[in-house]
């Protein structure tokens, strides 16, 4: 249990059996009445965004939630294994959880893996991540119809828009949170 005042972002408070990040807080002392903390939350495992209202010092019960840098092993159907790097203990998380950051994930990369309870809740992966081109079109000079973008297929199976220099077989740098294209390695 926590208090409104111990309140900070990132914390991950267990409100009516749901898991919620706390992405911002306001302390808001009118002139008139009591104080409350003004707050924007984000459930965990759904990403809805709600905001929400306390009055000052309520107890809140926070959740503990467990993140551990892991290693991405291999595909097992729809799952995707994991390996804690300190303990060497293997887990396995739904492709639900994993989400389209699987569009960024290769065999061995690390990623952090945030678990409550022992249940897996999201991953998250480094900002950018280096991908080979395994398809692309040839970009022909001069042809700018297109805003001087072409789609790629990368190593993942997912497309990224490129530039027209890019060719087949070059590892390019990718935006994991938004696929964006970053630049050549």
């Amino acid at each position: 249990m926590a208090s409104t005042n111990d309140l900070k972002n990132g914390l991950v408070l267990n409100l009516d059996g749901d898991l919620w990040s706390v992405v911002e807080f306001q302390h808001v002392k009118p002139g008139k009445g009591g104080a409350f903390v003004r707050t924007t939350l984000k459930n965990v495992l759904s990403g809805k965004v709600v905001d929400k209202t306390f009055n000052a010092g309520t107890k809140v019960d926070t959740a503990t939630v467990d993140k551990r840098t892991m290693q991405y092993l291999y595909l097992d159907g729809e799952d995707f294994v994991f390996m804690d790097l300190d303990t060497f203990d293997q887990i396995t998380v739904p492709a639900g959880t994993v989400g389209e950051n699987a569009n960024y994930l290769l065999p061995e990369a690390e990623a952090t893996v945030a678990t409550h309870e022992g249940v897996p809740l999201y991953i998250e992966l480094p900002t950018s991540v280096f991908l080979e081109v395994t398809y692309t079109e040839p970009g022909l000079q001069g042809d700018r119809s297109t805003g001087g973008t072409k789609p790629a297929t990368v190593e993942t199976g997912a497309t990224v828009n490129v530039p027209l220099f890019i060719s087949t077989g070059e590892k390019i740098k990718v935006d994991t949170r938004d696929g964006r294209y970053l630049g050549r390695s």
